[in-house]
């Protein structure tokens, strides 16, 4: 047989031209096809890396294989598909041979079916999946790994202190391996379009994904865990990226279908088990899982509050000597020598850049939280040099907006909306939820019945009401979430 390519315009394929000869019948055939395989009776020719041959199979085993490659996606996966074949004729002659009539991965139920007919041989059901990146993409090194050639050659060349050596490398090898067009490259980010996913596998081959990142997951599935490190220590896991399990097991403890573990430091879903409930997003201390069908803002137990109401005046102080961050501010600068709250927020706003829900915001000089789009990850309570941020039950709660530890007349120097400790909240609570800390009131919020009492008698009228949706409390109710938790 002699091969010759032909270019075929607006067509990344080639149109082959082949001259076959065949002994049984004495004949030499001309013939034209832009795909990898050809049918001509019972000869199924195709295309391999060493040029044309042809099967040698014949009578009615060949019309099988014929019918089944028919039936087959049609893209060939370069033999990195989870069928295991190097090409799609190799899959169709297993599948005629007696393999599992589902064996091609990336056949949904008609296709499966219609292979079973051909066989004359009972159905099984597709394994209708799609592939998932286990990384949120977020993790620190994904700039420099850019520079590379491919995925393989970015974790062979190593990773630096500080980054992520378990995460996404972002060069997009898995992008060139989709032949569906189901994965896309953005921002350094992989992106993958369900609706075009066929779930064939190639790209979770680790030929193609060094990383091993990526998995297959059932298209039903809603509940996803983007984080494979292996990384011990939580808190180098939260430097190296915002989006990181820690391990703390949380979501595991909470699963009541048991489909939730660790593994080498980070949380696992088995699907096999997994139905889709919400108690792993809930419960999630990072809130890093994925959830499609439920509202992570809407089903979250707790939200960051900061502690502090009059950051305006040490805020304006700062800008003024050209200080843009707030680790800077406490560095450089000694609140006292200003005149300034040595408690108070710093008004330049670390909290603000590391949160990924937009939820925590600088308004007049004081880092203020919307509880509505808060999922409360802690990502800004870590990220506060003064520590000044805490988390706190989302149950339309009272709040003290206040941490200073000084004495009344140095607060009232520097402040005017800071606790006094008159303890004129303490001694009328009707619950005793309300106590004197350091020199400022805190409120125990499993005490707490939200009377108002406490706003009332606050001569600074400084306690403030976490104002809370009808939803949330019908959410938290569906939960079963008790008071307090």
């Amino acid at each position: 047989m002699i091969p010759l390519e032909v270019y075929k315009e607006k067509d990344t394929r080639r149109t082959m031209l082949c001259v076959a000869y065949m002994p049984q019948r004495g004949l030499l055939r001309l013939f034209s096809y832009s795909n990898l395989y050809l049918h001509y009776g019972n000869y199924v020719i195709r295309r391999g890396e060493g040029g044309i041959s042809m099967s040698s199979k014949t009578g009615t085993t060949a019309e099988v294989v014929r019918k089944i490659l028919s039936l087959l996606p049609g893209s060939d996966c370069k033999g990195l598909g989870g069928c295991g074949r190097k090409t799609c004729l190799d899959c169709a002659e297993a599948i005629a041979d007696g393999e599992s009539v589902a064996l091609c991965p990336a056949c949904d139920q008609d296709r499966v079916d219609a292979i079973a007919e051909a066989l004359g041989t009972e159905t099984e059901k597709a394994r209708d999946q799609v592939a998932f990146v286990f990384c949120s993409g977020s993790a620190a090194g994904k700039e420099r790994a850019g520079q590379y050639k491919s995925c393989e050659e970015a974790v062979e060349k190593g990773f630096k202190r500080g980054e992520c050596k378990d995460g996404c490398v972002g060069v997009g090898s898995c992008v060139d391996s989709c032949e569906f067009g189901a994965m896309s490259l953005e921002d350094g980010r992989i992106v993958i379009d369900k609706d075009k996913c066929t779930g064939c596998g190639a790209c979770a081959n680790k030929a193609v994904c060094p990383q091993t990142i990526i998995r297959m997951v059932p298209r039903e599935a809603t509940n996803f865990i983007p984080c494979s490190s292996t990384e011990e220590d939580d808190e180098l896991t939260r430097r190296i990226c915002g989006h990181g399990c820690i391990s703390c097991g949380e979501c595991e403890r909470a699963c009541p279908e048991g489909a939730v573990s660790i593994v080498n430091n980070h949380a696992v879903i088995d699907y096999d088990k997994c139905a889709g409930c919400v108690a792993c997003t809930v419960k999630c201390r990072k809130k890093i899982i994925v959830d499609t069908l439920h509202d992570l803002t809407k089903v979250k137990e707790k939200v960051a509050f900061v502690k502090c109401s009059g950051g305006y005046k040490a805020s304006e102080v700062y800008k003024k000597m050209g200080l843009t961050s707030c680790e800077e501010a406490i560095e450089k600068i000694s609140p006292k020598d200003h005149e300034l709250c040595t408690t108070g927020c710093c008004g330049l706003g670390s909290c603000t850049k590391v949160c990924r829900y937009d939820a925590i915001h600088v308004v007049n000089g004081t880092a203020v939280v919307d509880p509505e789009k808060c999922v409360g990850c802690k990502d800004c309570t870590y990220a506060c040099p003064k520590h000044i941020i805490t988390i706190v039950p989302y149950t339309g709660q009272k709040q003290v907006p206040c941490s200073s530890t000084a004495d009344y007349e140095d607060k009232a120097k520097v402040c005017w909306s800071s606790c006094i400790a008159c303890e004129d909240c303490v001694n009328n609570c009707p619950n005793g939820a309300i106590y004197m800390e350091d020199k400022h009131a805190v409120i125990d919020h499993e005490l707490c019945e939200n009377c108002n009492v406490c706003q009332y008698v606050c001569s600074r009228r400084i306690i403030k009401e976490m104002e809370v949706p009808e939803y949330t409390y019908l959410q938290r109710e569906a939960l079963g979430i008790r008071k307090g938790e």
